[in-house]
């Protein structure tokens, strides 16, 4: 059978590197990109059946990246592989044409059998996330809503409210986003002005009511 040729798009050298050691023998590798602009010219170039695509990329993100690749080449197929499993994520790339979202610790067999699916044109997605892309065409999700609110927050304000949401104190936000604890308290003040909320409370039942969390 012939490998399926894949190009593996994230911004930190590490994972793909790992991706190469954990599928490289299954699959054939035929490129990498870490930010919009060299992801969009290795797809261009190695003409993959699959990419692999992080989310969350410098120079626009990953729907950014198939924006622009779909434009020149609509059949090249994309399967999300992130560690976020947040509804607006996994919604916001299907919406853009990706074929399936994973997220970053399912096993390289798992992997491998994904690609293969997506190559053949099925839609793939784990458990989890599946259930988001359901309620989204359900309108369990308001995803307009959604959206509407999540795109006047900065990326970093989204970081700090998804962990507030899941009950993080401000010193230990802190410490997972590797930033100081006054840094916190203004992306918090931030962004309940943007959402006009009043405290942390009302803030974690917005994100929950979202499916944030």
């Amino acid at each position: 059978m012939t490998q399926r040729r894949v190009v593996v798009v994230d911004d930190h050298d590490m994972f793909r590197a790992g991706v190469r050691s954990e599928i490289g023998t299954a699959v054939e590798i035929v490129g990498e990109g870490s930010d919009v602009d060299t992801a969009v010219k290795a797809i261009i170039a190695g003409e993959p059946d699959v990419v692999l695509l992080d989310v969350h990329l410098p120079g626009g993100g990953g729907t950014e990246v198939m924006k622009q690749v779909h434009q020149r080449h609509p059949e090249v197929k994309f399967l999300a592989l992130s560690v976020s499993d947040a509804a607006e994520d996994v919604i916001g790339v299907i919406r853009a044409g990706a074929r399936g979202y994973v997220t970053k610790n399912i096993s390289g067999t798992e992997l491998v059998d994904a690609i293969g699916r997506v190559a053949d044109g099925d839609a793939v997605f784990s458990p989890r996330l599946a259930g988001f892309v359901l309620d989204a065409f359900s309108g369990a999700i308001d995803i307009a809503s959604v959206d509407e609110d999540l795109d006047r927050l900065s990326q970093r304000e989204r970081e700090v409210l998804r962990l507030i949401a899941r009950g993080y104190a401000y010193k230990e936000v802190a410490r997972e986003l590797f930033i100081s604890v006054k840094t916190v308290e203004t992306h918090v003040s931030s962004v309940l002005r943007k959402l006009q909320l009043s405290n942390r409370h009302e803030l974690t039942r917005w994100a929950t009511d979202r499916r944030l969390v």
